[in-house]
């Protein structure tokens, strides 16, 4: 017996990727729809072997469906998220609405999973930002076995970490280089994006910080420890998929760089690629369409007395995103609605 799964913004990418990654790791499915707004009404999508047809959110009714994955803005899912809780339908939400609220339960699988027992505060569970999720990833193990005090982290993140337009964008911009009649313009950036990097990622706050910053900041203090102190720079990069982070660790306790390499290679959802040569470490091009968080460059800090870096690369389309939604839905389904 499996579930009945909604797939809410099913035409979007995250949406898409969603669909894709229930029917690769086989997720227990007996029935399954994607829905999009009315202008996307009838949109073929593809699950597995199989093609279905989008239907309408807003008049779609929830009851008796078990679980539904939302891939769409804040401003669609403050509308259709209560409504598909209310209607018994639990709610796992990719957007950042939910993720600040105590009640509501802020997951990354390998971090915090007993944290799932909490969707019933209100029905809803949250899904972390893209660049948290997999950081988090990486510290947990290291956090278990010396306490992490202090991380400085600088992140490289894709343009699809923006959506579709934002991918538009690179591309476009990237041929128009060499047309220079067909100049394109940034619209969705806020400066040219195709051979430049943006140190800026959504708007800015009073004390000069971006928003994609503090949400590091917030979402890590909730998922993993409220003690750790974390700073973060957060850069959009002409990549179209693959968010990468460079990361230094400030630990309570001595971590040397050949144990914590150890412990990296057994801890959950994490694969380690550490040669000191040529080509020894991850780029984002090789992490696209891979379920694992790359680490490499895994190194002392000379600077400080317990200190290391490291390099952190992951498809946040996947792991960022679809990925640990769908990890959400197989914990609820293993640990709480037990049908599958």
């Amino acid at each position: 017996m499996g579930y009945r799964v909604v797939v809410v913004g099913a035409t979007g990418n995250v949406g898409r990727e969603m669909l894709n990654i229930l029917a690769e790791r086989e997720f227990p499915v007996d029935e399954i729809v994607g829905l999009a707004s009315r202008k996307s009404l009838g949109t073929e999508i593809s699950f597995g072997d199989k093609t279905i047809k989008t239907k309408d959110l807003e008049t779609f009714d929830f009851t008796g469906w078990d679980m539904a994955l939302f891939a769409v803005g804040s401003e669609a899912t403050k509308v259709y998220a209560p409504k598909a809780a209310s209607q018994g339908c639990v709610v796992i939400d990719n957007s950042s609405l939910y993720r600040y609220d105590p009640a509501i339960p802020l997951i990354v699988p390998e971090v915090n999973a007993d944290e799932i027992v909490n969707y019933k505060n209100k029905m809803i569970i949250a899904n972390p930002n893209c660049s948290t999720a997999q950081m988090v990833v990486a510290l947990k193990p290291l956090h278990d076995r010396a306490r992490i005090k202090r991380v400085v982290v600088s992140t490289y993140q894709s343009v699809s970490g923006a959506g579709k337009e934002g991918i538009d964008e690179l591309w476009d911009q990237t041929k128009s280089i060499y047309n220079p009649v067909d100049e394109k313009p940034a619209k969705k950036f806020t400066k040219q994006i195709a051979f430049n990097v943006i140190p800026h990622i959504d708007v800015f706050l009073d004390d000069g910080s971006t928003k994609e910053e503090w949400k590091m900041v917030a979402e890590t203090k909730k998922i993993l420890d409220k003690s750790i102190k974390v700073t973060a720079t957060c850069v959009r990069v002409p990549v179209f998929v693959g968010h990468s982070e460079a990361i230094n660790i400030e630990f309570e306790d001595f971590l040397d760089e050949h144990e914590a390499r150890d412990i990296l290679r057994e801890a959950p959802g994490i694969m380690v690629v550490d040669k000191r040569e040529n080509g020894g470490y991850v780029t984002p091009i090789e992490c696209v369409g891979e379920y694992a968080t790359y680490i490499s460059r895994i190194r002392q800090d000379s600077t400080i007395d317990n200190g290391l870096n490291l390099w952190c690369v992951s498809d946040n389309l996947r792991k960022g995103a679809a990925l640990n939604a769908v990890q959400i839905a197989e914990l609820l389904g293993s640990r709480v609605l037990k049908k599958g």
